[in-house]
């Protein structure tokens, strides 16, 4: 059925910009379907004739023309779906882009592993190791069947609980997770700085660090703004060589250790001195939240998972084998490395030199590279965990990048370029460069941010598949009730011993809300539905009323509980002074349905016959967009400009818009007439709104 109509042309990021004969203007997907019978009057047209209607637009890719519209162009080139612009890579390069993050941990996590459990550090980083393999790992096997399409562990949430709860549910979560993520780019950045400057042959300047920090995450928004397959590639090398310079370290580091038995007798006798293999399992298992940093990078696994190229492009299937392997792998070499590189730092460097001022604080492994394989080796050690230190930001860039857009401009509550990668990319930047001016580059204070959005990012994604599987698997379910409890437990714990990192996630959850809800204020009038189906019923009606002798097509708004419709016409015809010869309404029965919904992507108009009357019914998440939408399909189906007639509700306005922006409804005659104002700029074309 042709359906859709053509709005204002917006000059920004929805693609091409198409000339017709009409003289209107239409962007991206609503030109596909676009039909103007003004210059072809009872042609048989499909929805989109290229011979018909010239366009200057790329239909399929959906961008601006940077050639036509320069820098806006290019900046917004891509909106709609920032996927699609990717070039497919194998799961293997794609774990790389996850693994810079994870893999990058190696060059701070055995110094945190031994302040937060001594020598019982090596049963610590074991537990963490279980926990990956045993909690985080299948919780996200099945976060991967879940959200096909890169929407995360969110996705699963959002449905379990309908409506503003979902959304509220996510929004609150968007909060936690941008904690991680933004806290993953400014705290490894600072951590690559703190491996710069504490070089004896860097020349030290004024606020060195936050310069250089700076600088850093300048660069990686730099890879990200001119392409997201650029990232992998760098990530892809940046992986190989930390990897491999790490393999050749430890694998000289256990020679040496092999050969002085003294050591492993030490620490043997060390353990003595704890009271039973309880105590150390008990001791162990209570540092575990201080050790959380070594899971980042579970939910960007998932959350990229769109750009793993498979042998059929389009099979879902396959596309959740490949992040299932990506998960795996990513997992399994990670706890080797961290099993290996705990264990050795805490048998052979002395406790005092991991206190602050130390010469392994923060950097056990480069500190024994140095002084088992050579200064050499040590240099070039030392320079590959200060690129990827830097590049691990790119796993928390990449995540953002791919869940942003897929829930906030969906919910109406961030502007539409939110969907486009390059604007999100300099926004992220900014806010990143803002964070380390406030925390000052310092790597320690952004510990609790980082660790406690991380931890109730994977907390929710375990909740959530215990959740999903209560009923459908219940041979499963209380396994997960348990590891769902073990990261309640390691969330609360480090909201308690770093009480910064809850602040200010929170912080960062209200100005999620906060501005969430503000944007939806703002794109409160904006024409939401991207099509309109009409059954053949409701056809006929629109029909009848072009072939009578008025020619008129008369809209009359009518509450769907409401089945008075004598009364409601008689009124209708007092108030507007509408005779009987002038012609017959068209009853709009609209019920709002799940009211926390921004974009509508088809609005299904079905038409009904009660006694003598004609009825339109249909089901939107708002009444007057709904509405709206309608009088424009109307006017360009039937070359009539339709009118709408409605009456004013009692109440207070303000009152009235807030009842709109979070439940659908309100002061419908107003905002219908602003929605068509805003959707169609030439008041001589535009439906009318009459109001008594």
């Amino acid at each position: 059925m042709l359906n859709s109509y053509c709005g204002r042309f917006e000059r920004s990021y929805h693609g091409g910009k198409c000339s017709f004969p009409c003289g209107y203007s239409c962007c991206g997907i609503a030109a596909r379907a676009a039909w103007y019978p003004w210059q072809l009057q009872n042609a048989e047209i499909s929805p989109w004739n290229p011979a018909l209607f010239p366009c200057s637009c790329d239909a399929e890719v959906n961008t601006l023309k940077p050639e036509e519209d320069g820098l806006a162009a290019w900046l917004y080139q891509g909106t709609g779906d920032h996927h699609a612009e990717v070039k497919k890579q194998p799961w293997w390069k794609v774990m790389c882009l996850t693994g810079v993050d994870y893999f990058s941990s190696m060059g701070f996590q055995p110094g945190i592993s031994y302040l937060a459990a001594g020598l019982l550090a090596p049963f610590a980083t074991l537990n963490l190791v279980i926990l990956t393999l045993c909690g985080a790992l299948p919780a996200y096997w099945f976060v991967s069947r879940e959200s096909p399409h890169g929407q995360g562990s969110f996705h699963i949430l959002e449905h379990l609980l309908s409506g503003w709860k979902g959304k509220l549910l996510v929004l609150i979560l968007l909060g936690f997770a941008a904690t991680d993520f933004i806290f993953t780019i400014t705290m490894c950045a600072a951590d690559a700085t703190a491996h710069i400057v504490e070089n004896p042959m860097m020349v030290r300047f004024p606020y060195d660090r936050m310069v250089i920090t700076s600088g850093l995450i300048a660069s990686l928004g730099a890879i990200f703004v001119f392409g997201f397959g650029e990232a992998i590639n760098v990530s892809l090398v940046l992986v190989i060589a930390y990897l491999g310079v790490n393999a050749v370290a430890l694998t000289v580091i256990i020679r040496d250790l092999f050969a002085t038995p003294k050591l492993m007798n030490d620490w043997i006798a060390g353990l003595g001195l704890y009271k039973s293999n309880w105590d150390i399992f008990s001791r162990s298992f209570l540092a575990f939240p201080q050790l959380a940093l070594g899971l980042s990078g579970f939910e960007t696994g998932v959350a990229v998972m769109t750009h793993i190229k498979t042998a059929d492009a389009d099979s879902l299937e396959l596309r959740i084998k490949n992040t299932r392997k990506l998960l795996i792998t990513v997992a399994i070499i990670m706890s080797i490395f961290l099993l290996v590189g705990n264990m050795v730092a805490t048998l052979m460097i002395p406790k005092e030199l991991f206190a602050d001022g130390g010469e392994a604080n923060g950097r056990a492994l480069a500190y024994l590279t140095h002084k088992h394989v050579g200064e050499a080796f040590g240099t070039v050690y030392d320079l590959s965990t200060v690129v990827i230190l830097w590049f691990a930001g790119a796993s928390g860039m990449a995540a953002l990048l791919s869940l942003v857009p897929q829930y906030l401009p969906r919910y109406g509550m961030a502007p539409d370029w939110a969907r486009a990668r390059r604007p999100l990319v300099i926004f992220f930047t900014l806010v990143s460069l803002f964070i380390t001016i406030v925390f000052k580059a310092e790597v320690d204070s952004q510990a609790g941010a980082f660790a406690t959005g991380l931890l109730v990012l994977i907390t929710s994604a375990v909740t959530a598949v215990t959740c999903s599987m209560w009923k459908t698997r219940p041979f499963l379910r209380w396994y997960f009730v348990v590891i769902a409890l073990i990261f309640v437990y390691a969330s609360i714990a480090i909201m308690i011993q770093r009480p910064d990192g809850l602040q200010i996630s929170l912080a960062f959850t209200c100005a999620i809300v906060l501005s969430s809800f503000a944007s939806r204020a703002v794109r409160s009038t904006e024409l939401r539905v991207k099509n309109v189906e009409m059954d053949a019923t409701a056809v006929k009606f629109l029909k009848s009323a072009c072939e009578k002798d008025w020619g008129e097509v008369r809209i009359l708004a009518h509450r769907p509980d409401d089945k008075d419709y004598v009364t409601k016409e008689a009124e209708a015809r007092r108030d507007h002074s509408i005779q009987t010869a002038e012609g017959n309404f068209v009853f709009l029965e609209v019920t709002p349905s799940d009211v926390s919904e921004f974009v509508s992507d088809t609005l299904v108009v079905s038409g009904h016959i009660e006694g003598e009357y004609a009825v339109l019914r249909c089901s939107s998440p708002s009444v007057p967009n709904a509405m709206a939408a309608l009088l424009l399909h109307i006017r360009d189906t039937t070359n009539k400009i339709p009118h709408a007639y409605l009456g004013w509700t009692e109440g207070n306005p303000f009152e009235k818009l807030a009842k709109y922006i979070l439940f659908g409804e309100g002061e419908t005659a107003p905002l219908t007439r602003e929605i068509l104002r805003c959707a169609e700029a030439d008041p001589d074309k535009r439906p009318k709104v009459h109001v008594a």
